[in-house]
């Protein structure tokens, strides 16, 4: 497995989560500016709406961009027990230990990048190949780790 490449696919798939939210953010402030009025409340209320639509925005926006840094800090260096930046296999499946960005495909195969905040993390963190543990009555063995 090319762990390179699986670094380069969940850090694009960061920046366009960024790329998204600031464009996000530009429209809603542009509605927000739209809405100036002194027509009274009901306008008042309509802006600060937006106005707390933005701030959600934002804070999607900086936890990606806190995602993005924690990508920086990874290297594609092999591993020999579960940590930042293995990539783990299971008798259920291929687990790429990082940030939370959902399901990519590498090499046609289907990987799933898990934050180490993740209770699964949590409970295989440091164990190596061959090992088992069980999350959520699910019972899970190591296969291989790079």
């Amino acid at each position: 497995m090319n762990k390179q490449e699986i670094i380069n696919i969940v850090k694009t798939k960061a920046s366009d989560k960024i790329q998204y939210f600031e464009n996000l953010i530009a429209e809603t402030r542009a509605s927000n500016n739209d809405t100036k009025s002194s027509m009274g409340d009901k306008y008042e209320t309509g802006r600060e709406m937006l106005q707390q639509e933005i701030n959600n925005l934002q804070r999607q926006l900086n936890e990606v961009l806190n995602q993005l840094t924690v990508l920086q800090k990874i290297t594609s260096d092999p591993s020999e027990k579960v940590q930042n930046g293995a990539l783990v296999k299971t008798n259920k499946g291929l687990f790429y230990i990082a940030v939370s960005m959902g399901e990519i495909v590498s090499e046609k195969q289907k990987i799933m990048t898990v934050s180490a905040e993740s209770p699964l993390v949590k409970v295989m963190y440091g164990k190596k190949a061959g090992e088992s543990f069980t999350v959520n009555t699910i019972h899970q063995t190591i296969e291989n780790i790079w």
